[in-house]
């Protein structure tokens, strides 16, 4: 199995315990950082994740992950809230952000910029278009971005 295939399979034993808890699945990555293998789970909820919800998904994933074994290497298991300033990732995060400010990093320069802020107005499977503040629409294709997230202001 590799990697996507772990993702999956994880995504399919979290949205059943998610449902009965009235959480939403934004994304599952299953990364080696270092030496060691990371399974995250990132979770939601109006109004937010706690400390508690985190616990309580992460000792049910826990319990099918156990009972269906099919991650082969050693791993840390980690549920958490994805945080502020998130990365749109799926299509439900293109649909919550229609509208509001977003940021794009680039693998590349862009008019001699790295980062830019503008106005999600359209996006595909392929392409995300904002509209910039000097009322520019400006369309990209997703594999020249490294990042799309939400807009915060620190």
């Amino acid at each position: 199995m590799n990697r996507s295939e772990y993702e999956k399979r994880t995504e399919e034993l979290l949205l059943p315990i998610l449902a009965g808890h009235g959480f939403e699945l934004v994304d599952v990555e299953f990364v080696k950082e270092g030496s060691s293998w990371y399974l995250r789970s990132y979770i939601d909820k109006p109004g937010g994740i706690s400390i508690d919800d985190c616990e309580t998904v992460s000792r049910a994933l826990e319990k099918a992950l156990d009972e269906e074994d099919f991650i082969a290497e050693a791993y840390v298991l980690e549920v958490s809230s994805p945080g502020l300033g998130r990365p749109l990732k799926k299509e439900k995060d293109y649909v919550r952000n229609e509208g509001r400010e977003i940021d794009l990093r680039f693998y590349k320069s862009f008019e001699h910029e790295k980062e830019l802020r503008g106005v999600l107005t359209s996006w595909t499977k392929d392409s995300v278009t904002i509209q910039t503040e000097d009322g520019r629409e400006l369309e990209f294709q997703k594999k020249e971005l490294a990042l799309v997230r939400e807009a915060f202001d620190w």
